[in-house]
């Protein structure tokens, strides 16, 4: 594969092809034989934790379950019966808690690396960035499957978290695609290919969910443990075989150095071009709203799901979360056909709403055509992070998006930890006041961002309109 092979995977149209035969990059070992770059990477990682995430809670469960000699759903006491259950709330608190504890150990860890790993990046090769979280998330299932085998406490669930933060975990994948596909797209398409990448995100969720919940019905833990391990590794032999470099290696990039958090450091405080930073702090103050209130929202679906008066098992929890991934796809369709009318910030209010009409259904539901109705309404809903993706990414230098993203990484990270602690605390606390409560929550936090969206994007428009008239 010789360098014009390597530009034409790289760049989105003809007219970028001679800028990236410049960079010099080192083709892979190998020629992917389809038009794609780190798709593939993004939905293999996406598809482990997708397969493990709704899985790992349910085993949780099972073991609190089990310690606490509590068997309501096993044994059929799982009802629409308003009798208070003191087992099935001790289960549900200390599930919830531990959930918070292991979240806690991945961000502690991950939080310092992931800010190492992004600004490397930026002079190192994105590749790296690829490889070597994959294989911290490849441990990570190895320890789980220890601990199944062996039915070690829960608390060496911890230990395999606190691993992979060691290696910069997903959010580090993440940080290294977007990235890669700032590096390789212009302006104008940049909101649609990061859209596609988190479409990807919720292909590989949704086929993982409809497998997950299946297979452990019938099989149990184990096997489909087996396969979260397999697809990390492939993810990882995937980046090194077939990805193209987008930027160019230096040789004397080191991992170990302050020059990197020096370099997000930079990247908030410099106000140049002038109004940039504030631009800048208010869309990933946004950002983190959003995601806070996705990630709080989805670490309690599965508790909402299993116990009364829904008292789901694992096949229909599996179809719940495969319904709520089809969502990435929806919102892909739905934000394509958006902007052909709308500009991006309409469209991220667009999503925003749908959000909110979703979570406030969710928070009501007692029946399971009503969950799934709540789920449906939340079709749109992902359509929001790519656009505050992409304007994150347009506010700074192609030279600042490795550290650019590592920061929206650790924004990631800190949204886990800030989700879990707020919502996983809130759930057992209001059980008695409104069991939905913690959604109508999420919902109401939704308006903050789409306040600050608009008031940015009605600023931009009039920018426009100046800059057009003079």
């Amino acid at each position: 594969m010789d360098s014009s092979d390597t530009s034409a995977i790289l760049s989105e149209d003809p007219s970028e092809s001679d800028e990236s035969s410049k960079l010099g990059c080192r083709p892979p070992p190998c020629s992917c034989p389809f038009s794609v770059t780190v798709e593939p990477v993004i939905f293999l990682s996406m598809f482990s934790i997708g397969l493990q995430s709704p899985l790992y809670t349910q085993y949780l469960w099972d073991r609190i379950s089990e310690d606490v000699g509590y068997n309501g759903t096993k044994a059929g006491g799982c009802n629409a019966s308003t009798v208070h259950d003191p087992l099935e709330e001790e289960v549900q608190t200390r599930t919830a808690h531990w959930n918070l504890y292991i979240s806690l150990g991945g961000f502690l860890i991950g939080l310092l690396v992931v800010t190492c790993l992004g600004p490397w990046s930026d002079r190192a090769g994105r590749r790296l960035i690829l490889i070597i979280p994959s294989l911290g998330l490849a441990v990570q299932a190895g320890v789980y499957l220890i601990v199944m085998y062996l039915k070690l406490p829960v608390f060496w669930f911890l230990i395999g978290r606190i691993i992979s933060g060691l290696s910069g975990d997903f959010n580090a994948i993440l940080a290294g695609c977007f990235s890669y596909v700032a590096d390789t797209t212009d302006r104008s398409s940049r909101t649609f290919r990061v859209a596609i990448l988190e479409a990807c995100l919720g292909l590989a969720g949704m086929v993982a969910s409809i497998i997950g919940g299946q297979w452990r019905r019938a099989q149990g833990y184990i096997n489909p443990f087996w396969l979260v391990l397999a697809t990390n590794l492939a993810a990882a032999l995937y980046a090194y075989l077939f990805v193209p470099e987008s930027v160019t290696r230096d040789p004397e990039a080191r991992l170990f150095s302050t020059r990197h958090h020096r370099a997000v450091y930079r990247l908030y405080t410099s106000d140049e071009p002038q109004g940039r930073r504030t631009n800048l702090w208010l869309y990933t103050f946004s950002f983190f709203l959003v995601v806070s209130v996705h990630f709080g929202c989805r670490d309690l679906y599965v508790l909402y799901e299993l116990s009364a008066p829904l008292c789901w098992g694992p096949e229909l929890i599996g179809y719940g979360s495969a319904v709520l991934q089809l969502t990435y796809l929806t919102s892909l369709i739905g934000l394509r056909s958006m902007q052909c009318c709308l500009e991006d910030s309409w469209v991220a209010l667009m999503a925003l709403t749908s959000n909110i009409i979703g979570l406030i259904v969710i928070s009501v539901s007692d029946t399971t055509a009503l969950m799934f109705t709540g789920y449906g309404l939340c079709f749109l809903f992902m359509a929001c992070t790519p656009v505050l993706r992409s304007k994150l990414s347009k506010l700074v230098d192609p030279s600042e998006q490795g550290a650019l993203f590592a920061s929206v990484a650790c924004v990631e990270g800190l949204c886990s930890l800030v989700s879990s602690g707020v919502f996983n605390s809130m759930y057992p606390a209001t059980l008695h006041i409104l069991k939905g409560f913690p959604f109508i929550f999420g919902a109401f936090i939704l308006f903050i961002p789409a306040g600050v969206i608009g008031r940015l994007g009605y600023q931009e428009k009039r920018n426009s309109e100046s800059s057009g008239i003079s």
